[in-house]
């Protein structure tokens, strides 16, 4: 009885998990504007501070793997999924892989159904509205917005890179010197971005390392 009652409560569980990743993830898709960068900020209060799949600093990894990686960003939806699968355990203790490679695959498939859908029932629509001032002056207006909401992940990543343990911990100042030495690199020397990403991950590394030594 105790057995069937667990797999029962497993099971519900792991229903509710399951909408809760659809629900943010179609939300994230639908009501969002301006691309991953646009994205992201809605994706961190889902993930994060409602539902806690995920720690913030977590988070900032999962948003670094994506910027060094094949691939659009987009992608780090599916890091957070399969860290919430994971660590929800919403399989039990014994298949931590298959809930993460399972709630990353819900995620994925949740946040590009309505991209699917919108280029299919919408597409012919598109050309109908070229130079209609009722759909182009919203669009200046979106697109004003998605600056903001740029800003803002901007701010939300400095934020957790320079100051991890929030404005009470310590500051980081390696992260900020990489950081400066990479803007200099970009802007001042033109150095192109795969030689600067690759340079500042070596520079984070080797201190890591001697600060493990």
């Amino acid at each position: 009885m105790a057995g069937r009652n667990g797999r029962a409560d497993r099971a519900v569980r792991l229903g509710r998990d399951a909408d809760a990743h659809g629900l943010v993830f179609t939300k994230a898709a639908l009501l969002t504007f301006g691309g991953a960068y646009a994205v992201l900020p809605y994706v961190y209060q889902g993930g994060v501070e409602q539902y806690q799949w995920l720690t913030a600093t977590q988070m900032i990894d999962g948003l670094a793997l994506g910027e060094t990686t094949p691939g659009p960003l987009i992608m780090v939806v599916a890091f957070v999924g399969f860290v919430g699968g994971w660590s929800k355990e919403i399989f039990g203790p014994e298949a931590l892989f298959l809930a993460g490679a399972t709630a990353a695959t819900v995620v994925t498939f949740f946040t590009f159904l309505p991209c699917f859908l919108f280029i299919l029932i919408g597409g012919p629509l598109v050309e109908s509205t070229h130079g209609d001032l009722k759909f182009t002056a919203p669009l200046t207006g979106i697109t004003a917005a998605v600056v903001g909401v740029i800003l803002n992940l901007a701010v939300f990543f400095a934020y957790h890179v320079l100051w991890p343990q929030g404005f009470k911990g310590g500051f980081e100042w390696l992260s900020a010197a990489i950081g400066i030495a990479a803007l200099i690199a970009l802007f001042r020397y033109r150095i192109g971005i795969i030689p600067v990403i690759a340079a500042c991950g070596m520079m984070g590394l080797l201190a890591r390392l001697a600060v493990a030594a």
